[in-house]
């Protein structure tokens, strides 16, 4: 009973259930890529996916790691495991070891170029956890880190970039950097307190909603890029693939509609329930449209 707790608290501790953010998109570069190759390999697509569980929890647990003193400073976040004392520092900076080694070993296992990428891809998504201290641009950070997804599941497949999968890294850049401007406003006056870097410090509340906007519109615009140039590279494509950006552009706009300069209380609901919901959805009618 006491590993399975443990196992539960580190699962917590990474957010595991968030990973559903970019998986969709890793799988849409990975089923890209097999059509485009005509082949299907499920020990690549146990890889691929490998890949975003170890990065990802890898790129989580850090940032706690190394969060740990802000986090126990401040209200909301206090209650997380390191500050509260449920998992140690050492532990915790041990599982991010654990991990780095299992993505770079995996992307070993991948072929050649995504090996050699590994590192550059964890300095980014580890990277992430100081830009808070210098930059108010650690949010496109983060978006970077996840439009990493559906490029480096295609590079799985066929070590090779193609402007398909690029299209969609772009519009997660957007999509994530405009909803993480969102949920940074919880904490606008702690971070101010301490002198930490934002948009919504920067900006302030109004003028971080309106930034997240304009990111969700260049969104928005992108995701209609990509979805044309899907239907004309695949003859196959269907009307599915435009439900699926449908469903998107509407989850997009719905969250703007619930987060209001005067009411940031549902900010959670936009964040974690509309965007999970908008990738599911997405990624599962975009890979059934092309591929089956």
């Amino acid at each position: 009973m006491a590993t399975i707790n443990k196992i539960t608290d580190f699962f917590s501790l990474v957010k595991f259930s968030h990973t559903i953010f970019a998986l969709p998109f890793a799988l849409l570069g990975f089923f890209l890529a097999a059509l485009d190759r005509g082949t299907f390999s499920w020990i690549t697509l146990l890889l691929v996916v490998a890949c975003m569980v170890f990065a990802r929890s890898a790129a989580m647990a850090f940032n706690r790691w190394r969060d740990r003193d802000i986090d126990g400073q401040n209200p909301r976040t206090a209650v997380r495991e390191i500050p509260a004392g449920v998992i140690s520092s050492r532990s915790a900076l041990f599982f991010v070891i654990v991990n780095c080694v299992a993505f770079v070993f995996c992307a070993y296992l991948l072929n050649p170029l995504c090996f050699v990428l590994s590192p550059v891809a964890l300095l980014i998504i580890l990277g992430y956890s100081y830009t808070k201290r210098f930059t108010y641009l650690c949010h496109f950070v983060l978006g970077l880190g996840l439009a990493l997804a559906p490029v480096g599941a295609y590079m799985a497949v066929t070590a090779d970039v193609a402007v398909l999968p690029v299209l969609y890294g772009l519009m997660v850049l957007f999509w994530v950097s405009g909803f993480d401007i969102i949920y940074a406003l919880q904490d606008e006056e702690f971070d101010r307190s301490l002198e930490l870097y934002s948009i919504p410090v920067r900006l302030g509340t109004r003028g971080a909603l309106t930034l997240g906007r304009i990111l969700h519109l260049l969104c928005g615009s992108t995701l209609v890029a990509a979805i044309y140039l899907q239907h004309t590279l695949y003859a196959e494509a269907s009307w599915l693939t435009l439900v699926a950006g449908g469903t998107f552009l509407a989850a997009l706009a719905y969250q703007h509609t619930i987060v209001e300069e005067k009411d940031l209380s549902k900010i959670n609901l936009a964040f974690f329930t509309t965007n999970g919901i908008a990738s599911v959805v997405f990624g599962l009618l975009c890979i059934v449209d092309i591929y089956v």
